[in-house]
């Protein structure tokens, strides 16, 4: 045994935040996250996770591997954004983009709710899947 094991035992492994017994928002084990938060290089582990989970899931469309670097980027940002389930809600959107129809896609991600919702986001979105590149820094 070592310390590492020794606080897992103690601790126990939570994958979903949760409250300890002061009430701290905690997670994994025994960590406090307003107390310790995370510190970049774990936040910028989580984001290549999680869009490496995403893309995974976009390689199960037919299509994604033939969009351009810059169109798949914004269809990952787009599915990271709102999650798999709320994606699969814009029909039109896949099914233009899927066929090459750039500029219907963009037009039906502007006409929705989620446009509204995120605003600079969903046109900068939509400007990339439109023209395929890459968006001024």
């Amino acid at each position: 045994m070592d310390v590492y094991e020794l606080i897992k035992r103690h601790e126990g492994l939570r994958l979903k935040p949760y409250p300890d017994s002061l009430g701290h928002l905690t997670i994994g084990y025994g960590r406090a996250l307003n107390i310790a938060g995370i510190s970049k290089d774990e936040a910028e582990a989580m984001l290549r996770n999680d869009v490496a989970s995403v893309e995974t899931r976009l390689r199960g469309l037919p299509w994604f591997q033939n969009l351009d670097e810059v169109r798949r980027a914004a269809l990952i940002d787009m599915a990271f954004n709102l999650g798999w389930g709320k994606l699969l809600g814009f029909t039109r959107f896949l099914s233009a983009i899927g066929h090459g129809d750039f500029e219907t896609a963009a037009r039906e991600m502007l006409a929705s709710e989620w446009a509204d919702q995120v605003g600079v986001r969903a046109r900068e979105l939509a400007r990339m899947v439109l023209a395929g590149v890459w968006p001024s820094p």
